[in-house]
């Protein structure tokens, strides 16, 4: 099968050594060494999740990695303008910080915790170190989400021997991107679960950015002709990459479909809620501080009710951490963030990454030769 992959998308095979046309998303919680290592040696990209991570668990995460594959690999972490510098927590006025926590505080006694109306705790600064980490590790790719990667940074990666694929949510930040140097764009819709690839906080109208059918013709038009340019948002299946490789893209980026995988270190209660029931998602920032595309729950519609600012950057976590830990602990699927992109209702089962990879490419494949026929 490698040796017939490349055919598929052979930008992105010279480009990032990848046999299928597949990446999958760096998310937090969900992929580490297993999955990242699954989906590189099926023949996509896997990609390992590094935001909040210390230095140290940066470092042996990758090493880890490369002790379960000679793949290809990746590394992702974020570079909003308020993650990679977090903002004071003594800067935010008075009144947005009681509005967000009382609006909590109506939620934390299902779990018997105590009301407060404090500040949170700072949240570290860990990107810029983790960075040092990646270049001084020479991983194959860096994948930069929710913020772009600037033009020198993308020069270390480079003089390391790294490619850089930068994920991004219009059309100018893609041109901007390309601009910079990087080898790769994923041109993400709004059907996308988890967060928004953007580089400062939006409003919500905003951020919903446009559609992914939308923004991927926009996005190959603009820069396709540069570099390979990859789509993510509501794809699932094969047939959506023979959709985007039809369309003149070069591959896909997917999240929802490798969170429920064997390999990926999600909750079972979280990967069953992907798989079966009631699946409606809704754009909200009340987890963390920015925009993510979640299940519905009781805690997005209390937060929408409630019509409070969120806490800028990744403070609103940080407030809101006694709720959201007490309630993975008790496997609460109403009060804990349950990121899913808007195709996830034909989710089905929980397979091993490699086998997603493997089932993709034979749709898209068997797609594609019907549309030549």
């Amino acid at each position: 099968m490698a040796n017939s992959l490349p055919a598929l998308s052979p930008r992105l095979f010279a480009a990032l050594g990848t046999e299928a046309p597949v990446v999958q998303s760096g998310m937090r919680g969900v992929a580490g060494p297993e999955l990242v290592a699954a989906v590189s040696n099926a023949g996509g990209l896997g990609v390992l999740a590094a935001l909040h991570a210390e230095p140290d668990l940066v470092r042996a995460s990758i090493r880890q990695v490369r002790e379960l594959t000679d793949k290809p690999f990746g590394v992702n972490i974020w570079l909003h303008e308020d993650v990679r510098s977090s903002p004071n927590p003594e800067a935010i006025p008075d009144d947005v910080v009681r509005a967000a926590q009382s609006a909590l505080n109506e939620l934390r006694p299902r779990f018997e915790l105590e009301p407060t109306l404090q500040r949170p705790e700072a949240v570290p600064d860990l990107v810029d170190a983790a960075l040092e980490v990646m270049i001084e590790e020479r991983i194959p790719v860096f994948s930069a989400g929710v913020g772009l990667p600037e033009e020198a940074l993308v020069s270390r990666f480079h003089s390391a021997g790294s490619k850089v694929v930068a994920m991004v949510a219009t059309v100018a930040d893609g041109e901007e991107a390309v601009g910079n140097g990087v080898d790769v764009v994923v041109a993400q819709g709004t059907e996308s679960g988890g967060h928004r690839s953007y580089g400062s906080k939006l409003t919500k109208s905003e951020a919903l950015g446009s559609s992914t059918l939308t923004l991927m013709t926009e996005m190959i038009d603009a820069v396709g002709a540069a570099v390979p340019v990859l789509a993510a948002g509501g794809i699932i299946d094969g047939r959506g990459l023979a959709a985007m490789l039809a369309l003149g893209g070069d591959g896909v980026l997917l999240g929802t479909r490798f969170v429920a995988t064997k390999e990926s270190t999600a909750a079972q209660m979280w990967k069953k809620r992907l798989t079966s029931g009631e699946r409606q998602t809704t754009l909200t920032d009340g987890f963390t501080g920015q925009w993510a595309r979640v299940l519905r729950s009781e805690f997005t519609s209390h937060w929408d009710a409630a019509k409070v600012e969120a806490l800028p950057g990744l403070l609103q976590a940080a407030a809101g951490r006694d709720l959201f830990t007490a309630a993975k602990q008790l496997d609460d699927d109403q009060m804990q963030p349950l990121y899913a992109g808007a195709g996830v209702g034909s989710l089905e089962g929980i397979p091993g990454a490699g086998q997603v990879i493997d089932q993709m490419v034979a749709e898209a494949r068997a797609c594609l030769a019907r549309l030549s026929q």
